[in-house]
């Protein structure tokens, strides 16, 4: 029979090949945390990613396995936190994807928004160690007082109940926003220093406070912020960035494959142009060259 340090060796393995994943830190570190601290007293329930994908597109049910062996909750499999609300631990194939595409490296500072439990801001203290800090935001009192007591033996973890748009976590190195939005918020952008990484959802609405859209990865550089896809992404929407403008654009947008030419992310004063993705008020979603962009920004 497995031990549990047999079952989490395993499961990253599996996390490994089903994210492609390229940071051994990361791997280590799926490899070491133990999920189902995080998820409350058996029994838990788990749930497939089929299961989660026909219930955020209104095509079905989420359905959920009881268990009580924590062994189980070591597959690439979501678990609930709430089964009526659909709210659950999140995909670990998925979330290790977004997590490996920021790219973390030992030291660095890392903003996690849309924490939950705090599972997943655990891996990444892990990955960038004692010298680096992470901060998470939950905008659910009682998902950020459970990731508080979760998180409570990491010294370099702290976490905020409330509005994690609203919350300035300082400047970062890297940002994992786990809640859907409309455009890439401004003052997270200006947070990221030189070189620093955000990936975020962009979503259309789907109801029931879900939405459908693409994960980006946005990174600061000496010219701009270049922006490229990660993956398709089924989430919670974060409802404070969210602009009914650029909303309306954002089905159009989708439709007509523009979405698939994204290079960057402009914040300087232009109007509607050929490249503009999605055109905001303060920031556009642009298909241009990032040395394109930065040209029309400085002229």
């Amino acid at each position: 029979m497995l031990t549990l340090e047999d079952c989490r060796r395993f499961y990253a393995d599996e996390v490994r090949f089903s994210a492609n994943l390229t940071s051994a830190a990361l791997i280590e570190a799926f490899a070491h945390v133990p999920r189902e601290k995080f998820l409350g007293p058996p029994p838990w329930k788990i749930g497939s990613a089929v299961s989660q994908a026909l219930s955020a597109t209104g095509l079905g049910k989420a359905i959920y396995i009881a268990t009580e062996d924590p062994r189980d909750v070591y597959h690439n499999v979501v678990v609930a936190l709430d089964p009526g609300k659909d709210l659950n631990n999140g995909q670990p194939g998925s979330l290790a994807l977004w997590i490996d595409a920021l790219d973390l490296k030992a030291g660095e500072r890392v903003y996690h928004l849309g924490c939950g439990v705090g599972y997943y801001t655990a891996i990444m203290a892990e990955v960038v160690g004692s010298n680096g800090a992470v901060t998470g935001s939950e905008v659910h009192e009682e998902l950020a007082g459970c990731a508080r007591a979760n998180l409570s033996l990491y010294p370099n973890v702290m976490v905020h109940a409330g509005d994690g748009a609203a919350f300035d976590p300082g400047e970062c190195d890297a940002m994992l926003i786990n809640a859907g939005v409309t455009h890439p918020h401004r003052p997270w952008l200006e947070r990221l220093r030189e070189g620093g990484r955000i990936v975020l959802p962009i979503t259309m609405s789907s109801g029931a406070g879900q939405g459908q859209g693409l994960m980006i990865r946005i990174v600061r550089e000496r010219g701009g912020f270049s922006a490229g896809i990660v993956s398709p992404v089924a989430i919670f929407t974060c409802t404070s960035v969210r602009d009914a403008q650029v909303e309306g654009q954002i089905p159009k947008a989708f439709a007509s494959r523009a979405f698939f030419k994204l290079k960057s992310i402009r914040l300087d004063a232009h109007g509607p142009a050929e490249t503009c993705i999605l055109h905001g008020s303060n920031v556009c979603v642009s298909s241009a060259e990032l040395n394109a962009s930065s040209a029309a920004a400085a002229g």
